[in-house]
């Protein structure tokens, strides 16, 4: 099964997207999965032919090709609630706009829109991205929320998620949600919750990303195998945890990397996940999509992590079922066919 390994821009944003490409190219990587931030790819200009081509040349002078785009920092605003400044951080001028929360969330559904426009333009069958949610913070059940307000959440989501699940299926493009905290789903029953409250729309799935389910503490095989229809792209990314009593899965309000946080984000290989029987679980659901990593350490160089990433995961791909099961030729059948054979 031979799966695209690919690497994810969103971390490397702060350099040219030329930069970029010649780094992966030169390590060895298939192709990329395409960040709409930094100077990567502005959906804005979906409808400008010479634009769209400047992007595939760049790709093409590389060796690379692109697999996926993803625009999860405009998704986060197309349900959140409260709109605050940690959105004016992330966000373009043009999504932000006067910076009214219900107007900045219509420019950014808008703004998604345009993403599944571009993808088109550019081939590309998947995008990658986050919701927010109008309910993410009632996660710590205080000040008690009803049934009813959790419900309205889902419903906030469906309300503003169909449209633009509409454009994504007029242009023949899927959006694969990345269950992160903060987002509508976050672990796996509020996925399901989400699945149902979207009506399990053939344009909507997962980003399936495992590093998240680490410090969560949740089955990341139990995950791809039970949504199995819907894991539309897989994120190679690692956590590791330290709960040594002082921390916990809240991080504390500590920065990345500081040990005295309950967990943290690490260089792939370098982690918790338990990637073997992951990735046999992916061949088991017939996944042939990408596995792109998305490199995130605050304790490691990203121009070592990075190329290393991609030996890791070369390993993990040679994981392959074989042509014929391993036990075939202690069957009779098998044995009386050699015995023809050699006759």
């Amino acid at each position: 099964m031979a799966r695209p390994v690919t690497l994810f821009t969103g971390q490397w944003a702060d350099l040219p997207f030329e930069e970029v490409a010649r780094l992966a190219g030169e390590w060895g990587y298939d192709g990329l999965e395409i960040a709409c931030w930094g100077d990567h790819l502005d959906v804005s200009r979906w409808d400008d032919a010479d634009y769209v081509q400047s992007r595939l040349d760049i790709l093409e002078r590389n060796g690379l090709k692109v697999y996926a785009i993803s625009n999860h920092l405009t998704g986060q605003a197309v349900c959140d609630d409260p709109i605050d400044e940690r959105h004016r951080d992330i966000l373009s001028d043009r999504v932000w706009g006067d910076g009214d929360p219900e107007g900045v969330r219509q420019r950014a559904a808008e703004d998604l829109k345009n993403t599944a426009r571009i993808a088109a333009k550019l081939g590309v069958k998947t995008v990658n991205g986050f919701s927010g949610s109008s309910i993410w913070k009632a996660v710590a059940m205080f000040p008690p929320a009803s049934d009813e307000f959790i419900a309205r959440g889902y419903r906030d989501f469906a309300d503003r998620f169909h449209p633009i699940l509409d454009v994504f299926e007029e242009v023949g493009v899927r959006f694969a949600l990345e269950p992160h905290p903060s987002e509508i789903a976050y672990d796996y029953w509020t996925a399901k919750d989400t699945l149902d409250a979207i009506g399990h729309r053939e344009s909507f799935g997962f980003n399936f990303d495992p590093s998240h389910f680490v410090w969560q503490q949740l089955d990341s095989v139990a995950f791809v195998l039970d949504f199995a229809d819907h894991i539309f792209h897989v994120h190679v990314k690692e956590s590791i945890t330290n709960f040594d009593g002082r921390g916990g899965v809240l991080g504390s309000h500590r920065p990345w990397a500081d040990p005295r946080r309950g967990w943290t984000f690490v260089s792939t290989g370098h982690g918790a996940v338990k990637w073997e029987p992951l990735f046999r679980a992916l061949n088991a659901i017939g996944y042939d999509g990408p596995t792109s990593v998305e490199w995130e350490d605050a304790g490691m160089n990203r121009l070592i992590g990075a190329p290393e990433a991609l030996a890791f995961v070369r390993k993990l791909n040679d994981i392959t079922p074989p042509e014929a099961a391993f036990d075939a030729a202690f069957s009779s059948a098998a044995s009386n066919a050699d015995k023809s054979d050699t006759a």
